[in-house]
């Protein structure tokens, strides 16, 4: 029996989740190639599990965006898995995805924590809707714009603009800028932002210089625009957004750090 339908991909459809990170823990080998291929081709970062004991490590090791999680596993019940993500404060969204289609199941699996909760079988386009519903829900308080200060992201045509003005990014750089901007005042490991931006691939790497490197470029860019210099480095940890710097510092100090 085929519990999910195959569509053709609308690219803007993906526009607001684009570089999410998902991870998939389904136990149906087909569903979850299929979920992969059509979360990937329209630019998520996008890992897949088919195991309670493969899922809970990938949940003790990584941050993700939205967590897919199937009921029914093969060694485990996934409203277990979903009790122990909130229990460990886990900020990621979820969607249950489950064959199972009473009301009482969908109610344990609300009051688990789950964010929404979808029956096999379903459309993928339905798949994509509630992902993008939860992201605005929980990082983007439903808009399509953050904005910040004198920063405004438009997630929609991956455009900045500072103190009014546009301000060219790469896209590497926007996703890091924005990544920066839902997670202020919070401090993020060179690995996490590799992590984050290049998926499993950050671990091929053995440094990640790299990201010094688009920091570096991503402070210069603000810098050029009259921006508050927001990002700092912690020594020895990472790097910051800053959201209580309200006046400017030196270019030399935004170019240089």
């Amino acid at each position: 029996m085929q519990f999910w339908v195959k569509q053709s991909i609308s690219k803007t459809a993906f526009l607001i989740l684009k570089k999410m990170k998902i991870l998939t823990i389904e136990d149906n080998p087909g569903l979850s190639q299929d979920i992969g291929e059509y979360l990937k081709e329209g630019g998520y970062l996008c890992e897949q599990v088919q195991t309670y004991a493969a899922a809970k490590e990938k949940i003790s090791e990584f941050t993700y965006d939205c967590i897919l999680l199937d009921i029914m596993l093969p060694d485990g019940n996934g409203l277990n898995l979903l009790h122990l993500i909130r229990e460990e404060n886990i900020k990621s969204g979820i969607l249950v995805i489950s064959a199972k289609d009473s009301l009482e199941d969908k109610i344990k699996g609300l009051e688990n924590g789950a964010d929404d909760y979808i029956t096999k079988p379903f459309h993928l386009s339905e798949l994509n809707a509630r992902l993008r519903a939860i992201y605005r829900r929980k990082n983007l308080e439903g808009s399509n714009m953050v904005i910040f200060n004198e920063m405004e992201l438009n997630i929609d045509s991956f455009e900045l603009k500072i103190n009014k003005s546009f301000v060219d990014l790469t896209r590497k750089e926007f996703d890091l800028l924005l990544y920066f901007v839902v997670n202020k005042n919070r401090i993020l490991s060179r690995y996490a932002i590799a992590s984050h931006l290049w998926g499993d691939e950050a671990d091929q790497y053995a440094n990640y210089d790299f990201v010094y490197q688009h920091v570096k470029n991503l402070r210069k860019k603000i810098s050029a625009a009259n921006g508050i210099p927001y990002l700092e480095t912690v020594h020895g940890l990472g790097y910051k957004f800053n959201a209580f710097v309200t006046t400017d510092k030196s270019a030399d100090y935004a170019v240089s750090q």
